[in-house]
């Protein structure tokens, strides 16, 4: 959360020494769009004379410098005269250092006291180990866009041209290979390796895993008779989570959530639960998937496949009509699931008439009152196109198209949340992995606000969820609808998990916890187990001491599930530059997405590839940057968040993956036209796209 003037005075003051403007940020934890509104904080006490303009002395035109690590906007944290300065940025057109290089640099001056600079030369190069592909002049090109330099490869590597590899930098320059990766770059195994995620089981894991053998029914509920069915995407290869329901005679419904037992066969300690801890987490790319666990158990003995015997531990409930929550049990169970059905079934079926139509009816029946029950307590529902990419037989790209979000996707989320509902309130007392996620920091609902000013719509200062939800509602069927989707939705606060419970502000929930995806989240699995312990459900549960862990866990799991959702997405702007590649030159209807000082962030309307628009790109002129827009000084031409725009395809670098565009058309739109009139709140759209997705 930003601080207010007289919070930042008073962290200035007390300070030792003259703190910088990137360690002001750091103290405050300001990021991206908080971190230039702090920054403008800054340049305003400047300008009013409450802080010492000589408080910093001036550096000199030229300097060495030396990069001693990259911050959490990717800027080099640049150290200089023996301290680290925060008011060095390079400039953008020129190359980007690397951490430890030692440079000589020309330091230019702005107004609010940072500085631009840029290398004269490089004194130093830091050896380290770089990811990169091997061109034909056999030169290693880097997959980070930040590294820009190409090294050539020392004489005794033996790899071919398009080979993925790592080299180590050596300090004149060159680079030795120190592992092949493939002999083809493909854009998930880049994302792998550059996130540093484990790719490979221990042979111990790998032996355990081989030696499992089907739960046993004895002691355990027998659920075979009730006819459970599994609701998953066409292309599934694992079924975690079967679901039934039936009406009860008071005009609720009966429903049970089975889940695959896991805990049976990851015990703690053992050699499986120390690589699924580390991993954290499944990883799914299109054309793989890098799962928790080995195949043997995430896709034989924990999926529960159609017609055979699995264990699993397994919520009863019972809501009302209105579907609130009256009980609930776990137990222990053994199931045989009735059907693998995919979404596209469910949503036919219901449609239908027959034994599927009558088997998927009572599952809508609970849904329509869980719904209910979601809407009522104001819980956020996002509307935002989600990416699929689909392969040919050979890894290209085929196409990429917005994925549809079904009713039966939605059915299926209502479920597992009214189950991770039940295990958290089951474990309120007892050690219990929390899914929590904080209300939105001020600054960015401030932010929001204005956004939504320029749209008609007013939100309060300090909104609850179901003021958020009604913005998304209001904005449902404008042509602004994505872009406020988006707006809301980059306001919220990171989603994390915790032994310590602050609830769940996006769904509206005081006590949630992941319950219902132990073969793909770790967290779930520690939830397993503390069930089984707090109920007596026999082995493989939590052990005394075990919850000790629980911080530094959940804070681990919070890094690697936000790893994997980068290298996802990062395989995902890969593949796109892949496919986008032979249309350099080509101009595409986009939509204005990001503002930065060094230029704009477009997404493109046909495929939602995400690229930039340099500031070199929108013209001569310069541009002054204000957070939500870029103006120029002469023209007073507009570009702000929002705005749709043409945008031309000038390059499609394939090896960082990145796309850079110019500007064709449009601009000076979204936030510079008159502002509506405040509408009615309305009713929003039936909607009928996006996936299932895990709050």
């Amino acid at each position: 959360m930003l601080p207010t003037r007289e919070q930042l005075l008073e962290f200035i003051r007390n300070a030792d020494g003259k703190p910088g403007s990137r360690e002001i940020a750091r103290a405050f934890d300001a990021r991206g769009a908080e971190r230039e509104r702090l920054y403008v904080m800054l340049r305003e006490l400047r300008r009013d004379g409450e802080l010492d303009p000589e408080a910093r002395a001036d550096l000199p035109p030229v300097a060495v410098v030396e990069i001693t690590g990259i911050d959490s906007d990717g800027e080099p944290v640049v150290r200089v005269a023996s301290k680290e300065d925060s008011a060095i940025r390079f400039a953008a057109d020129g190359p980007a250092p690397g951490v430890g290089d030692r440079l000589l640099v020309r330091l230019s001056r702005a107004e609010d006291g940072s500085y631009t600079a840029r290398t004269i030369k490089r004194l130093e190069r830091a050896t380290r180990d770089i990811l990169g592909v091997v061109d034909g002049r056999r030169r290693i090109v880097p997959t980070d866009r930040r590294e820009k330099a190409g090294r050539p490869i020392v004489a005794d590597s033996d790899v071919s041209p398009g080979s993925l590899v790592v080299v180590k930098t050596e300090r004149d320059g060159r680079a030795r290979v120190i592992e092949t990766i493939g002999e083809r770059a493909r854009p998930s195994v880049i994302a792998l390796y550059a996130r540093g995620i484990p790719t490979e089981f221990s042979r111990e894991a790998l032996v355990e895993a081989s030696k499992a053998e089907p739960a046993p029914p004895e002691g355990r509920t027998d659920l075979r008779q009730v006819p459970l069915v599994t609701i998953d995407g066409e292309d599934a290869r694992d079924f975690d989570d079967a679901v039934w329901a039936e009406p009860s005679s008071d005009g609720g419904w009966r429903l049970l959530v089975a889940i695959a037992d896991v805990a049976w066969y990851a015990r703690p300690d053992s050699p499986l639960d120390r690589c699924a801890r580390e991993r954290g987490n499944s990883v799914y790319f299109p054309d793989r998937v890098v799962p928790m666990l080995p195949k043997e158990l995430s896709d034989g003995l924990c999926s529960l496949v159609t017609g055979e015997d699995r264990g699993c531990l397994a919520v009863r409930l019972r809501i009302d009509a209105e579907g609130n929550p009256l009980r609930h049990e776990f137990v222990r169970g053994i199931m045989r699931s009735a059907r693998r059905l995919t979404y596209e079934e469910v949503e036919a079926a219901r449609r239908g008439s027959g034994p599927l139509a009558d088997l998927v009816a009572p599952l809508y029946g609970a849904f329509e009152a869980l719904l209910a029950a979601r809407k009522k307590r104001g819980a956020i529902d996002f509307d935002l196109p989600e990416r699929r990419v689909l392969l040919d037989y050979d890894g290209n790209v085929a196409a990429i198209a917005s994925a549809a979000r079904l009713d039966s996707h939605r059915l299926v989320e209502e479920f597992m949340i009214a189950a991770n509902v039940a295990a958290a309130r089951t474990l309120e007392r007892a050690p219990c992995m929390y899914r929590v996620h904080d209300r939105p920091a001020a600054g960015k609902i401030e932010e929001l606000r204005e956004i939504l000013r320029h749209a008609g719509i007013r939100l309060e200062r300090f909104p609850r969820s179901g003021n958020l939800q009604r913005v998304v509602e209001r904005a449902a069927g404008t042509p602004e609808a994505d872009m406020i989707n988006l707006c809301v939705l980059r306001a919220q606060a990171q989603a994390e998990y915790s032994p310590g419970n602050i609830g769940h502000f996006g769904l509206a929930l005081g006590r949630y916890a992941h319950f219902t995806s132990p073969i793909r989240r770790y967290a779930d699995l520690l939830v397993h187990r503390s069930l089984i312990a707090t109920e007596g459900l026999g082995e493989g549960g939590l052990r005394p001491g075990d919850s000790a862990a629980f911080a530094a866990l959940g804070r681990h799991l919070s890094m690697t599930e936000r790893r994997a959702a980068e290298a996802e997405r990062e395989a995902l702007d890969r593949h796109a530059t892949n496919h986008l590649a032979e249309r350099v030159g080509a101009e595409f209807a986009a939509r204005i997405v990001g503002v930065h000082r060094a230029g704009l962030f477009v997404t493109l309307n046909e495929t939602g590839a995400n690229g930039f628009v340099p500031m070199s790109a929108l013209g001569d002129e310069r541009f002054d940057f204000d957070r939500l827009h870029l103006t120029g000084r002469v023209s007073g031409a507009v570009y702000a968040i929002g705005d749709p725009v043409t945008a031309r395809l000038d390059d499609a670098n394939v090896h960082t993956g990145s796309l850079t565009f110019s500007i064709r058309g449009g601009g000076s739109g979204f936030l510079t036209r008159p502002r509506a009139a405040p509408r009615r709140p309305q009713r929003a759209a039936k909607r009928k796209n996006g996936g299932r997705r895990a709050p």
